[in-house]
């Protein structure tokens, strides 16, 4: 639902677990740490819980009956969302850079592009080299495939070839992935 300025409204997102009053079950089974694991009515469990100033928290709610602990649910869910951004701060984006060449590319287009793609890799990137061919030109793969392990063996201290070169419709693709830093 978007009003004439493109704002977006912000909905409060609805918690993953339910929480105390909001557990409507006659008995659970409670686990954790400070309980003695078995099985209680939900009013004895929600008590233990007030008594400890802590929150009963639904784990496993399809269980019969279902799985609670008490818990700091609010520190839980912090701890949660710090484990999941420190996961994905871990998480390399790998990048893919392309370079486009055509059958009967001359040296100094070619020299200018291999620079570039020696940048890339440098960068960590990973490069997508191709020939692109246009109309009738398709009659010289073979200089495509020629000036693409050109390209590979220029570049062989920068990185090292993914997938050879294959022709796909108008174009012949060939992948090259960085090395790695020592």
């Amino acid at each position: 639902m978007r009003n004439n300025r493109g704002y977006q409204p912000r909905v409060e997102k609805k918690d993953a677990h339910r929480t105390n009053n909001a557990i409507r079950v006659p008995e659970v089974r409670l686990v954790g740490e400070n309980v003695e694991t078995g099985v209680y009515k939900t009013s004895e469990a929600l008590r233990m819980a007030e008594q400890q100033e802590f929150d009963l928290v639904e784990i496993s709610p399809n269980a019969t009956p279902p799985v609670c602990k008490i818990m700091d649910y609010k520190k839980f869910l912090y701890e949660q969302k710090k484990r999941e951004k420190m996961l994905k701060a871990k998480s390399t984006q790998i990048t893919v850079k392309e370079i486009r060449f055509g059958p009967q590319t001359d040296e100094h287009d070619y020299e200018f592009k291999r620079k570039n793609a020696e940048k890339f890799l440098k960068e960590g990137s990973k490069l997508k080299a191709f020939v692109f061919f246009k109309g009738r030109s398709i009659i010289y793969k073979e200089q495509g495939q020629i000036l693409l392990l050109r390209l590979a063996q220029d570049l062989e201290e920068y990185g090292k070839v993914e997938a050879m070169p294959v022709l796909e419709g108008k174009r012949m693709i060939m992948f090259i992935a960085p090395k790695k830093k020592k």
